[in-house]
């Protein structure tokens, strides 16, 4: 079960690290809107709980091929929120 552990640790990693670039940016631009920021933030925070509620889903037929979908979810997923941050 190493491999859970893993892939939660990464995903808290990946949107955690987004968040806190959202703050970096959020700070270093005070004068900006920050409602497009603050959006960003919100999609995170339910991208991590979607993910970890997939992780932890008890009713799969087939492991394997459930993760590798999840981790390629959770990829596009911090990829789209890594555009729109670029994008501000």
């Amino acid at each position: 079960m190493a491999s859970i552990k893993n892939l939660k640790k990464d995903v808290n990693f990946i949107f955690g690290d987004i968040i806190e670039t959202v703050y970096v940016w959020q700070l270093s631009n005070p004068e900006k809107e920050l409602s497009a920021s603050d959006a960003i933030i919100d999609e995170a925070i339910v991208a991590f709980d979607e993910s970890m509620d997939e992780i932890n889903a008890k009713n799969v037929d087939n492991k394997k091929v459930h993760f590798t979908a999840l981790k390629k979810s959770i990829e596009a997923k911090g990829m789209a929120l890594i555009g729109k941050l670029n994008k501000l």
